[in-house]
């Protein structure tokens, strides 16, 4: 694996098992075992300080932005792509175009154990995403989500957005 463009901050930890190349990341986000976090020269994957990224995840941010928030708690087996369709077959290609479009994952989301994330999706701060959810669409901050695919389950309460914002 050639190594490039990761610009660190302070008291980060990636397991030795994990990659990650063409990435900003912010101060104490700590990466689990066996990840793949890239973006490409064009396309640095940035992640905010104090963010969870749980094993077996994949951060694919090489064809369009991808922007992970701060506090973020990604559990394991989460894939987020910012392209998808038949990168193998230039004639599936002419009837599926390849998706290119960025993900932008708001700061205090929690998105739950072998979620999917598809190009084009916005994730509002305070997101909770549940388990196992396919995501295709952007969802507003303060919205609990889930499903194949993913809907609003609820809405977090004016108690719940107090207790969380510290009011």
């Amino acid at each position: 694996m050639k190594y490039a463009n990761i610009n660190l901050g302070k008291d980060v930890e990636i397991d030795p098992s994990s990659t990650a190349n063409n990435v900003i990341l912010g101060d104490n986000v700590r990466i689990a075992k066996r990840c793949s976090l890239f973006g490409s020269p064009d396309n640095l994957l940035e992640i905010g300080s104090g963010t969870y990224i749980g094993m077996n995840s994949l951060l694919n941010g090489f064809a369009a932005k991808l922007i992970i928030g701060s506090n973020v708690s990604i559990a394991q087996n989460v894939i987020i792509l910012v392209d998808s369709g038949p990168n193998a077959s230039a004639a599936m290609q002419k009837v599926f175009p390849i998706d290119r479009r960025p993900v932008t994952i708001g700061d205090h989301v929690w998105i739950g154990a072998g979620v999917q994330i598809m190009p084009g999706v916005t994730l509002g701060d305070y997101c909770v995403v549940a388990a196992n959810s396919f995501v295709n669409r952007s969802f507003d901050p303060f919205t609990i989500i889930g499903g194949t695919p993913a809907r609003i389950l609820r809405t977090f309460t004016e108690d719940e957005k107090k207790k969380m914002l510290g009011e």
